[in-house]
């Protein structure tokens, strides 16, 4: 009743009715301080209510797929800058001197063997032909007359009608004759050979290049036309430093990727230099390239990876594997008492094989990596491995 009254409710019967706050202040001040403060104390610890205590946090082991590590054949290989070479590719020069009247071709365009591709003026030239015709007929003109006068000379000198040193003249004249309507023959084809290099054709079937010449611009011997590459035929050339002298050899495999890791061709080396460049201190290899169309070009540059042999190594799937700060990591389930936690190690990447990486250190045969989730888990969280 007492500590009803302090705290200011007195129930009378059913029909009990509240002190006022004028009462509850007076009874107050009567009462000594002493027991106002453990009246306090009282109604704080028993009349006010307080919230229940919070239950302890309980952690659910979160489902994960784990891939259990195992050894695979991994390739011991080498990457190195190849360059992608024609093995029909040819710069053409003109063989004579002269303007460009006409160009037939363009850059890019696709042309056949035998195909003209640009003409210089051959005016000049044609005069020379001409003149080389005429002087050639006037020779075999001479020459003829002369064939038909030795064989007649011959005839009177059986009959006894002439004498042997009219013949013998007769005779070197014809000889004469015949040398030089040889000799204006021989002039007149090669002037007409030279009148041909002045149409520029196609040595082969290929693709044109940069055309950097332009009509009306005189060209000579020196003077780049254009270049023709035949893309169908193509081969690397990788340098191998000289310390790999004694492993390199023809029929090592070769993989030709592009700067995005794609592989564009698997091939093998066909040929080893018997000799080692001076100025790189390294041994020049090929290996053919047999590619789509138009996937590789005549001087592009692309990666070779060669193969040296194969070995066991642990492997650890790519999805597996964070990076932070350049470490590389993995999650692995491992078990302690009784219950699977996720264990982040840092490991050493090799190379990579398929979906999967070589594992140089870090990793053991038979550890469960995990593969999913990796972004909700924390070392040493429980997890439900799924295999």
């Amino acid at each position: 009743m007492f500590l009803a009254r302090i705290c200011g409710r007195t129930n009378f019967g059913a029909g009990g009715r509240q002190v006022d706050d004028e009462l509850k202040l007076r009874r107050l001040k009567m009462l000594p301080a002493a027991a106002v403060a453990t009246m306090g104390i009282l109604f704080c610890a028993v009349g006010c209510s307080r919230a229940p205590a919070a239950p302890p946090q309980t952690f659910h082991a979160m489902p994960v797929k784990v891939e259990t590590v195992a050894l695979q054949s991994v390739p011991v290989s080498d990457s190195y800058v190849a360059t992608i070479k024609s093995r029909r590719s040819a710069t053409i020069q003109p063989q004579v001197s002269g303007n460009l009247t006409q160009i037939f071709v363009h850059s890019g365009e696709q042309v056949r063997r035998g195909q003209r591709l640009m003409e210089i003026d051959p005016t000049q030239q044609e005069a020379i032909v001409a003149q080389a015709q005429a002087t050639e007929q006037q020779a075999l003109a001479v020459y003829q007359f002369n064939q038909k006068d030795i064989a007649r000379q011959r005839a009177l000198f059986s009959a006894g009608v002439t004498s042997k040193q009219a013949l013998q003249q007769a005779e070197q004249t014809y000889n004469s004759s015949k040398a030089t309507y040889d000799s204006d023959v021989a002039a007149r084809k090669s002037a007409q050979q030279q009148l041909a290099y002045f149409h520029v054709s196609a040595p082969f079937t290929g693709i044109v290049g940069d055309v950097p010449v332009h009509v009306g611009d005189y060209v000579s011997s020196t003077t780049t036309l254009t270049t023709v590459d035949d893309n169908t035929q193509l081969e690397a050339y990788i340098y191998i430093p000289a310390e790999r002298a004694a492993q390199v050899h023809v029929g090592l495999p070769v993989e030709i990727t592009s700067g995005e890791d794609t592989v564009l061709d698997r091939t093998k080396i066909y040929f080893v230099s018997p000799q080692v460049d001076t100025q790189l201190q390294a041994i020049l290899v090929k290996a053919p390239v047999n590619t789509p169309r138009d996937v590789l070009r005549n001087a592009q540059l692309v990666r070779a990876v060669v193969t040296w042999s194969t070995a066991s190594a642990p492997t650890v799937p790519v999805l597996a594997v964070t990076q932070v700060g350049g470490q590389q990591f993995v999650f692995v389930a491992e078990n302690e008492n009784g219950h699977d936690v996720a264990v982040q190690k840092s490991i050493e990447l090799g190379t990579a094989v398929g979906n999967s990486y070589a594992v140089k250190s870090g990793l053991q045969v038979g550890d469960k990596v995990i593969v999913s989730g990796m972004q909700f888990l924390v070392n040493g969280a429980p997890v439900q491995p799924i295999s």
